[in-house]
């Protein structure tokens, strides 16, 4: 089995500089079939008023620039949180091999918890999924986030 954890601290990094920016801090990595980093971003979404700017769409559309396609085949979609139903489905379009996840999201993940998009049969491409890498890392960038959120507002 691919260790992931590198992958994971450089998502982890991303989101981390996302929650200084005042986003939600999830951070994702598109790594190539050999390994190497293709892509980085973190949430965006408050900075650039866009609804789709999460951390995975960002990290999928630099990858496929830097490809010069729109197939990621072979890639690694690596994330801090638990892809939504729109990240889900941006990763089985992309023609990603795998998602990697950390932290789950009980409330909006698609890929298993609330929705399970990637591995649904009636589509015609299903990444592998590997979870829970550093999972607890990815929860805490999280919690702290939402706590320190919610001492400002009182």
């Amino acid at each position: 089995m691919t260790d992931y954890a590198p992958g994971m601290r450089l998502a982890l990094a991303q989101a981390v500089r996302a929650g200084a920016r005042g986003e939600v801090p999830v951070g994702a990595v598109v790594l190539a079939p050999d390994g190497a980093v293709l892509a980085e971003a973190g949430n965006d979404r408050e900075s650039l008023n866009d609804p789709t700017a999460h951390a995975e769409i960002l990290a999928l559309r630099r990858a496929a620039r830097l490809r010069g396609e729109w197939r990621l085949a072979g890639c690694t979609l690596v994330v801090t949180l638990e892809p939504c139903t729109m990240c889900a489905g941006a990763a089985v379009l992309a023609r990603v091999d795998r998602v990697v996840y950390g932290a789950v999201d009980p409330k909006g993940g698609a890929v298993g918890s609330l929705w399970d998009v990637v591995r649904d049969r009636r589509l015609n491409h299903r990444p592998e999924v590997v979870t829970d890498v550093l999972a607890g890392e990815c929860a805490e960038v999280l919690t702290e986030f939402f706590a320190a959120r919610r001492m400002r507002e009182q």
